[in-house]
């Protein structure tokens, strides 16, 4: 069994007010590790930072029991567009989105592989690989890279493991992992419910990937069923997953030390999220 303790765990933290702030909201929830936007997460332009700013998150941190933090990429993005105009902002954003999180210090971006939109898998995984090896050949931040599965809703990759695998081999660039979100995971079709369901899920990471690619999860339960492709994240064990599934992740030996973040509203006073990350504690054993 795991202590609590030894947890990193953590929640997607507001940077209202300041990138500092997030690091005091994360404290107060008692959070070992955090996940924040860099920059609005809705809009292409994004004021840069500025050495203030970069100089009081950092000092934040280091005075904190956060140890990990990534950043979550603009939602804007597609790095699988065939649309040469969207791809060019998406690249720039997203390099600018990588030095960002490098000049903050943090351990991890996360992005989503894009959406084909209508063009099929096979052409936008191609583009996908192009764009990705296009921005690691660009910069040379010691920032990883975090592939997010997706739920598979319309033209979006990476629902399937094998295509986050193909990326990832393709790109052949070390900074390359995967982060696994487990409410779109189910609305994927992988059925993490039950002992057995779990397991084909980590079986097929493993073949594809290796699981030492997993270097952060999002633990979200889901408000629809299973395989719905909706992408509709619910408070841990109150969704269709339950309880039992997120028992099994937190009690598997080789991710103790993979970072595991929530991602629901924390509502008032952080009732809901302090309730979340206590039942995961629970769950760990």
């Amino acid at each position: 069994m795991l202590m609590a303790e030894t947890l990193l765990l953590g929640a997607h933290v507001s940077i209202a007010g300041g990138l500092d702030r997030a690091v005091d909201r994360a404290t107060a929830m008692g959070c070992t590790a955090m996940q924040i936007f860099t920059r609005n997460a809705s809009r292409w332009q994004a004021p840069p930072l500025s050495d203030r700013m970069i100089k009081a998150f950092r000092q934040a941190r280091a005075v904190s029991n956060v140890h990990f933090v990534a950043a979550h990429s603009s939602y804007l993005i597609n790095l699988a567009s065939p649309d040469l105009g969207t791809r060019q902002r998406s690249l720039r954003a997203f390099r600018d989105e990588l030095e960002r999180s490098c000049r903050l210090g943090l351990d991890a971006l996360v992005v989503h592989p894009g959406a084909h939109m209508g063009e099929g898998t096979d052409s936008g995984i191609a583009t996908v690989v192009r764009s990705l090896r296009t921005v690691c050949s660009q910069t040379d931040a010691e920032v990883a890279i975090l592939l997010e599965n997706t739920a598979g809703q319309g033209t979006g990759l990476g629902a399937a493991v094998e295509e986050l695998g193909e990326i990832v081999r393709a790109v052949a660039d070390e900074r390359l992992g995967l982060c696994i979100d487990t409410c779109h995971a189910f609305a994927a079709g992988y059925d993490v419910r039950t002992a057995a369901g779990y397991a084909r899920l980590i079986d097929s990471v493993d073949q594809h990937l290796g699981v030492a690619k997993v270097q952060l999860f999002h633990l979200n339960d889901s408000k629809k069923d299973l395989a719905s492709r909706l992408d509709r994240h619910e408070h841990v064990g109150q969704g269709m997953i339950g309880r039992e599934g997120f028992r099994q992740l937190m009690r598997d030996g080789r991710f103790i030390h993979c970072p595991k973040i929530i991602e629901t509203p924390p509502g008032e006073n952080n009732c809901h999220a302090l309730e979340d990350l206590a039942l995961l504690k629970e769950l760990a054993g």
